[in-house]
């Protein structure tokens, strides 16, 4: 897109809504601060609102997602400093909304949809800061309210919700320290960062990443600020206890690491599809364009040269992330910088001839159907076979239990009395003890990722019923294998308990200690 001239009011380096440029002055005074455009308060909060009330419609369509029901179960039967893959904020915030709404699928939900919404606004702010006005404003907040990786993970409770939102308001305090150098925006960050590492270790990386960038490029100026060291203090002394966990428990969360970079190569394309799938999650049409052309502006034009350390952060950050094999995802935290760079300049700056014809909001309205599509359950109940699997907001984990809880029952009165549960994967574990009290079943297990450090079958067990896996894998294990149900279920074929085997297994052929070990997978 080729800029035409603008009159003297809208050049680059010039009129109230700019900032000078700063390039060859690393460690200049702030910039700007009594050039900050009004808060555009009507549209973005409609913008927000918009948002909360679409993941308010759709959030109770379908049940737990899997990870939702660890997070509850770890949270409620569990409660730890740490896990084998995460330290413990989820499983306490799930413990929380349980508590205040017990078994709501909505209520679980409602932090997701808080800080999505939250994050909206947060796109706005940042781009007031980088000098937008109200149209910059609302352009940035709609294209975060409308990309699918965004909109998407704010209907689910988890980690790639809450981590991106803690990322987004991270970059504003960074950014409002640039224009302000109000050290207590620095002491915020370090703060907000401390939250951060007690759901996940990723925000480690952007500070790394920038503290190299400012070494290089400046302005150094902020790595002598007393109140950044001071932040950084406080998250190594809440992050203490997680980490003396995992040391306690042999670093599990490095095994994680492999896991997630197997997945990634096996399901997600490698590391070459990293940044294509990172562009393409920004959003179908308006996000894709805004998060790249973001990226570019931040990297030269003059107007945003104070925050030019960030867009070499955002490269630095995304290498690391392609180096180590992560998953696409972990900058979505970031889209809301790249959004609020771009619509800054597209505010600034007159278009071209031929890009004035291009219809801003008819394309941000496409995008926005599309990503609700794609990322939201809101296919209509016709579509479903059953309206129950809709109703419940089952994904098959209340008939799971059933169906176990059934074959508990069946087993003779003194093998059921000793017997346990022990499940192929965590997310059957955690459904089997969220929903498995009130269908009596025995004490659950799994030998998978952070159920294995939950405990295991006490020492004598003798009966084991076994969820999933397959005759030939269990034989290895036990002296006797035979199946003794299997979940049905007609809502959907496809789905991922859809004739799950239980198998009564019996006469381990080593002591449990060892036996868990050896079953042990992550």
């Amino acid at each position: 897109m080729r800029d035409a001239p603008v009159d003297s009011a809208t050049q680059e380096g010039s009129g109230p809504d700019t900032l000078p440029d700063t390039r060859d002055r690393r460690d200049a005074a702030p910039v700007g601060a009594a050039a900050l455009p009004p808060l555009a308060r009507g549209p973005v909060f409609a913008v927000a609102g918009a948002v909360a009330a679409v993941l308010l419609a759709t959030s109770g369509r379908i049940g737990y997602f899997g990870d939702e029901l660890y997070f509850l179960a770890a949270g409620k039967f569990h409660l730890d400093w740490g896990y084998a893959d995460q330290p413990w904020l989820l499983p306490l915030l799930a413990r929380g909304m349980d508590t205040v709404l017990p078994g709501s699928v909505a209520g679980l939900r409602l932090p997701a949809l808080v800080v999505t919404v939250l994050g909206v606004v947060l796109t706005a702010l940042i781009a007031r800061e980088l000098g937008g006005g109200r149209r910059a404003q609302v352009l940035a907040a709609a294209a975060y309210a409308i990309s699918p990786q965004l909109l998407g993970s704010g209907h689910l409770l988890a980690t790639s919700t809450i981590d991106p939102f803690l990322w987004t308001l991270t970059t504003w305090l960074v950014v409002r320290w640039v224009r302000t150098r109000a050290d207590r925006l620095l002491l915020a960050a370090g703060l907000v960062t401390a939250v951060a590492m007690q759901g996940k270790f990723l925000i480690v990386f952007f500070w790394v990443a920038l503290g190299i960038v400012v070494l290089v490029t400046g302005p150094r100026d902020l790595l002598r600020r007393p109140a950044l060291w001071l932040g950084a203090a406080v998250t190594v002394l809440a992050t203490l206890p997680t980490l003396f966990w995992q040391a306690r428990n042999g670093w599990p969360y490095l095994d994680m690491q492999e896991v997630v970079a197997e997945q990634v190569n096996r399901f997600m394309g490698g590391p070459v599809a990293f940044v294509p799938l990172a562009v393409l999650f920004a959003g179908l049409l308006v996000g894709a364009f805004l998060a790249c052309h973001g990226l570019w502006q931040l990297l030269r034009d003059p107007g945003l040269a104070p925050y030019r350390f960030l867009g070499w952060t955002v490269l630095l950050v995304t290498a690391i992330f392609v180096v180590t094999v992560g998953r696409y995802y972990y900058v979505a935290g970031l889209y809301g910088l790249l959004f609020a760079a771009s619509a800054v300049r597209i505010e600034r700056v007159r278009p071209a001839r031929w890009w004035r014809w291009v219809p801003t909001w008819p394309v941000y309205a496409l995008s926005a159907v599309l990503a609700i599509v794609v990322a939201l359950p809101v296919r209509p109940v016709s579509t479903v076979t059953t309206t129950d699997f809709v109703a419940s907001g089952s994904l098959g984990w209340p008939q799971l239990a059933d169906t176990v809880a059934a074959a508990h029952r069946g087993l003779p009165p003194r093998v059921r009395d000793g017997a346990v549960v022990v499940t192929e994967n965590y997310w059957q574990a955690a459904a089997l003890e969220v929903y498995g009290q009130e269908r009596g079943l025995p004490p659950v297990y799994s030998p998978e990722r952070g159920y294995w450090y939950t405990g295991r079958p006490r020492s004598g067990t003798e009966d084991v019923l076994f969820v999933g896996s397959d005759p030939e894998y269990l034989a290895r294990y036990f002296g006797e294998v035979r199946q003794v149900a299997t979940v049905r279920l007609d809502a959907k074929p496809d789905n991922v308990n859809q004739g799950v085997p239980v198998w009564h297994c019996r006469s381990p052929v080593q002591a449990w200690p060892g036996l868990w070990t050896a079953l042990r997978r992550m």
